[in-house]
């Protein structure tokens, strides 16, 4: 874990530096958001997963927050977002449903991207991405006896992934316009992460805008020669504070 945290550490310095050196701090646009998801959650370990669904997320979830923040020069810019979840629930074992897998799991995801805009028009404007991937995870699942004895896995583990991206945001209608997100990272057999996210964006005014969407993200890493799986997808909604 201190050898992910100091890869994070090295990662997050070499994005940082990424923008162009002659730009002048008036030059600099921020944008600060604040999300609501509570997404479906599927985890494995090994042979043994769990499904969280998204109609009992809200009930079984015991932490939750997600926000990013962006700044931008010219072409250059930096994009950061963080996400946090910590739930508890169980369930029956899908194949066969004799068992009842109880899920213990707190997740942090942190993604830090160097942006490069490649296409800028008034109605569409391209953004290339590239940066990492800080994923940690404690994950527990216990598999109570039933008709099959009981059992138990557990995995506490950080690592960070190499990711590229692209961005597209477009002009919809008047006060309204769409963001497209996707990346993949890992680029390894025994490490590998994607996401998407979407989303119809709402302008209240010059400062503040309104977004509703959905988000998927995936993570399939080995942790001392065991599989472990983590994927979240659902309903995204935020607010965004420009200055």
């Amino acid at each position: 874990m201190m050898h992910g945290m100091k890869t994070l550490i090295g990662a997050a310095a070499l994005v940082s530096l990424s923008g162009p050196s002659t730009a002048q701090a008036q030059d600099w646009s921020y944008m600060a958001s604040v999300y609501l998801f509570a997404p479906e959650t599927k985890t494995g370990i090994g042979g043994t997963e769990s499904t969280l669904s998204f109609k009992d997320a809200l009930d079984n979830l015991d932490v939750s927050f997600m926000g990013a923040f962006e700044a931008r020069n010219g072409r250059w810019g930096l994009l950061a977002d963080y996400m946090l979840n910590d739930v508890s629930f169980g369930n029956s074992v899908s194949n066969p449903p004799v068992n009842t897998v109880n899920t213990s799991t707190k997740t942090q995801m942190f993604n830090g991207y160097a942006l490069y805009r490649v296409y800028d028009e008034q109605a569409v404007k391209v953004d290339l991405a590239g940066g990492f991937r800080w994923f940690s995870t404690k994950t527990a699942l216990t598999l109570t006896p039933g008709l099959l004895p009981g059992s138990s896995a557990t995995v506490e583990e950080s690592w960070v992934d190499p990711v590229i991206g692209a961005r597209v945001r477009f002009d919809i209608a008047d006060n309204w316009s769409g963001t497209a997100f996707f990346d993949y990272g890992g680029f390894s057999s025994d490490s590998e992460t994607w996401q998407t996210l979407l989303t119809i964006d709402y302008a209240l005014n010059d400062r503040w805008l309104l977004r509703g969407g959905y988000r998927y993200i995936s993570v399939d890493h080995d942790i001392n020669g065991t599989d472990f799986k983590f994927s979240q997808s659902g309903p995204i909604f935020g607010a965004t504070y420009r200055f």
